[in-house]
């Protein structure tokens, strides 16, 4: 990985976990890798723009370790971690729905990353849908933050998910239809957004030019 790339990826950590990464980056024999996916699901859980650059960090790290060592104790390690901050969802969105936004970020963006045979790892598809399942109930589209983070995941590993299993990804538009249609409460900018996201998958995943003129002027103004 390009150093100065690197450097750029890990400007929001705090300096001891800036060392501790670019030592598993260098070597990860060198270094705890429990710590160190401990380190980068902290900050992912804080800090959004840390959380779109994570995936690309845990993939870089997986295959340094295989070159390395051929062992998986970090991607062992971070999909445990993973695992727990998923089941506790619940009670990190009570507490605070940005870093709820965050945890959804985080495995959308691992998701889209780390890849077996070319192919999505098969444990991250059904948390992500339940992570998006759970964006589409009525509680989260009155809250612009989440259908902000709906959107954007539908439009970065839609295509992806729907690939993996498209019924669910039919049972998930159905339930936004839902919610576009009959919710009352909905912003005028959440209502923009489902409407977009509708429409690009409606389109084959894609936005026509004039669409994309109409929804991306509209968020602007």
């Amino acid at each position: 990985m390009d150093p100065v790339c690197v450097e750029f990826k890990l400007q929001t950590l705090d300096e001891k976990a800036q060392d501790l990464l670019k030592a598993a980056l260098k070597d990860p024999r060198s270094v705890d890798l429990e710590k160190v996916s401990n380190a980068i699901v902290d900050q992912a859980l804080k800090d959004s723009a840390f959380c779109k650059e994570a995936g690309r960090i845990c993939y870089t790290l997986i295959k340094e370790e295989a070159m390395f060592s051929n062992t998986t104790v970090f991607r062992r390690n971070l999909l445990n971690r993973m695992q727990q901050e998923f089941l506790a969802r619940e009670e990190t969105r009570k507490s605070s729905v940005s870093q709820w936004v965050c945890l959804v970020n985080f495995i959308c963006t691992v998701f889209d990353y780390l890849k077996v045979k070319e192919q999505p790892m098969a444990p991250l598809v059904n948390p992500v849908y339940d992570c998006l399942f759970r964006l589409a109930q009525p509680d989260a589209l009155t809250n612009e933050e989440e259908v902000d983070c709906l959107a954007m995941q539908l439009h970065r590993i839609g295509e992806q998910l729907e690939r993996v299993e498209a019924d669910r990804m039919d049972e998930l538009f159905c339930a936004l239809r839902d919610g576009f249609l009959l919710q009352d409460g909905l912003s005028s900018m959440a209502r923009l957004l489902l409407l977009e996201v509708l429409e690009y998958r409606a389109g084959g995943w894609v936005l026509s030019d004039r669409a994309q003129s109409y929804y991306y002027s509209e968020v602007t103004n």
